[in-house]
């Protein structure tokens, strides 16, 4: 089925449906989307399901009879039949009205549906409040951020994993869940939380109070059932949208005086605080259907879940949580645990830890810098390895800006006029390389795009060739989407996602100023896709070890510093400021080479060709640094050479 012009006109939902015994069923991802989809008692979106084989009609009805009753399920589709958009990307996705804007990825997906929700209705202040204080819940990638990695990724696929086999694993916790575990045990920091844990020493303070003069003499205090009953009405008090309980008096002086440091933690009521959140909707299927298997196969693991067990009873009792789950054909019960087990933890205590770097985190030491970058320069130097710029091929060339659309230029934009120049002479380099890459058919992306200052360019100057804007923040990318409509480009497209989230096939990959490690990232992903580059470095101090590299990356590079004394050169290449001194800026141009030169060679060696190069005029920013790799098939002259 082949999606029609009057479809596209709403918004489309798409997830994944997979086949077990040649029955349909649904995938954890997709479990979670309808879960959300029900409790917000959404209708916004056209629901399609996606299977990779062709068979579909046979087992669409029953489908449809375990799904949510609101759902506005249009049809079964092969990934053929997908638009083009949604074939690039991992599932779930969601198109908008237009059909260019794509948002892919569970987290950036689930985060749309909610925004979708109370845009249609504003009084949803409980849908409203699942993204959290700052309206930041799940927002980090899962590619820099633990806490979203376990969420979207690693407890879904550890679930999912258990369900191949749930007999093999009856004597260890796969990680990801423990993980979990420990995480609810932790104390808790929330908004205004020093006032309510001023409220917590007085009411503990009052009890102690009251059970000596009852019984005349030390109580026996039970702090648990203090704390719970505090924590649990502040988050009560959230759910039902009134102010955080406050005491019916104000605290004495005494209670007023202890230090912050030295009054007691508050404890999670749910996962991510005392608050009901988007990160709790995300779990609900996944640990549901866990513990129903452990209750099954290996009841005596639930002796070492106790936290995961009372969050599990607790968010049964928020509003719509039963319902939606009914909804969607979870039952949820309480989870007896066996009055005994002979199952212990005691070799796996440290296997996975959020505090401690395991496969799947960032692992970067705290390290403390002393001293500056010289001892380490020099220690290159001595094996041989400097700093190579290559020779602008092009330094005078520019676009025609004064014949240029009014929308394409900077300078109609929020910047200043000074910075807007800049951001015109930095776009004259990069769509400079890129056109010298370029030829017809080739699809351009322009990752981490922003507001698509590089992107919507591409897309004018180069008309036969697909450009397609990757970022991560919402705004940035409907603001794009908007300048784009002001031009009517028709050979550009917009996806909200993770680079992971990104597969489809595509011949050249650029990044204006990807912050850190994202130009890493950038850089892993056109290797992988056997693309070219145009990259512009920045945020050197922000490099880290990540999920799939650690650094230094190239060899000669390894054999010669420690990962301490490369995060010095990054540190120092950041020192380019131009209100720095000349000789310091210096040192930090050179660090930017070093730094840049040790990507150059993991990137030489998949057989890339790759310049090092300085943005002319070099004032077009203190992060002037330009990467510029042929791939191995991209040896000849392309099409779109352009003269210097």
């Amino acid at each position: 089925m082949k999606n029609s012009e009057a479809e596209q006109q709403h918004p489309c939902l798409y997830v994944e449906v997979c086949s077990h015994n040649e029955e349909l069923r649904l995938p954890l991802h997709t479990s979670i989307v309808l879960f959300l989809l029900s409790y917000c008692e959404s209708s916004s979106f056209k629901v399609f399901f996606v299977r990779s084989d062709s068979d579909n009609k046979s087992c669409s009805e029953s489908l449809r009879a375990h799904l949510p009753e609101s759902l506005r399920v249009c049809d079964l589709l092969t990934p053929e039949a997908l638009p083009r958009l949604v074939r690039s990307c991992r599932l779930p996705a969601a198109v908008d009205e237009s059909g260019r804007l794509c948002r892919a990825g569970l987290a950036v997906v689930l985060r749309h549906i909610i925004i979708r929700t109370v845009e249609a209705d504003p009084s949803r202040n409980d849908v409203q409040a699942l993204l959290g204080f700052k309206k930041t819940c799940l927002k980090a990638c899962a590619e820099v951020s633990k806490w979203t990695r376990l969420c979207e990724l690693d407890i879904p696929s550890a679930v999912e994993k258990h369900h191949q086999n749930p007999t093999d694993q009856t004597q260890q916790l796969p990680p990801a869940i423990l993980t979990l575990e420990r995480r609810l045990g932790e104390p808790v920091k929330v908004h205004n939380d020093d006032k309510i844990r001023r409220q917590k020493l007085q009411e503990q303070r009052r009890r102690e109070e009251n059970c000596t003069s009852e019984g005349g003499g030390t109580p026996e205090f039970d702090s648990s059932r203090v704390s719970e009953g505090l924590e649990l009405r502040a988050a009560l008090a959230k759910l039902a949208m009134d102010s955080v309980p406050v005491g019916t008096t104000r605290e004495n002086s005494e209670i007023r005086k202890v230090k912050t440091t030295d009054l007691p933690e508050l404890e999670h009521v749910f996962a991510e605080g005392l608050y009901f959140t988007l990160t709790d909707v995300v779990l609900l299927p996944c640990i549901h259907q866990y513990l129903c298997s452990i209750q099954v196969h290996a009841p005596s693991i639930l002796h070492h879940l106790p936290h995961l067990l009372r969050w599990y009873g607790r968010v049964q009792g928020v509003p719509g949580v039963h319902r939606a789950a009914k909804d969607c054909g979870l039952i949820l019960s309480k989870v007896q645990v066996p009055t005994s087990s002979h199952f212990g933890l005691s070799q796996q205590e440290n296997h996975y830890d959020l505090q401690s770097p395991e496969e799947g985190q960032e692992v970067t030491p705290d390290l403390h810098f002393v001293g500056g970058p010289r001892p380490t320069m020099a220690k290159l130097k001595e094996k041989g390895i400097e700093a190579v710029f290559s020779p602008h091929p092009c330094p005078a060339w520019t676009l025609p800006w004064e014949n240029l659309p009014g929308a394409i230029n900077p300078t109609e934009g929020k910047m200043s006029n000074i910075r807007a120049i800049r951001k015109m002479q930095q776009l004259n380099n990069l769509v400079a390389m890129v056109t010298e890459l370029a030829r017809p058919g080739d699809t351009v992306v322009d990752f981490c795009s922003g507001t698509g200052h590089v992107g919507i360019v591409l897309a004018h100057t180069l008309p036969d060739c697909q450009i397609i804007l990757i970022e991560n923040k919402e705004e940035s990318l409907v603001r794009a989407q908007r300048r784009s409509s002001e031009l009517d480009l028709k050979n550009i497209g917009f996806l909200q996602a993770n680079l992971d989230y990104f597969t489809r096939p595509f011949q050249i990959g650029v990044a204006l100023h990807a912050c850190g490690i994202a130009t890493d990232m950038v850089l892993e992903h056109c290797i992988q896709a056997g693309a070219g580059f145009v990259v512009s470095p920045c945020c050197y101090g922000f490099i880290q070890n990540a999920v799939k590299f650690t650094f230094p990356k190239s060899k000669r590079f390894q054999e010669t510093l420690t990962s301490k004394e490369h995060m010095i050169l990054c540190r120092f290449a950041d020192q380019t400021a131009v209100q720095l001194p000349p000789e310091r800026r210096l040192i930090g141009k050179h660090c930017m080479g070093l730094v840049d030169l040790d990507r150059v060679w993991a990137a030489e060696t998949h057989g890339y060709l790759v310049q090092v190069m300085t943005m002319e005029p070099e004032s077009c920013s203190p992060k002037n640094n330009m990467l510029v790799g042929r791939p191995p098939q991209r040896t000849a002259e392309p099409a779109g050479h352009i003269d210097a």
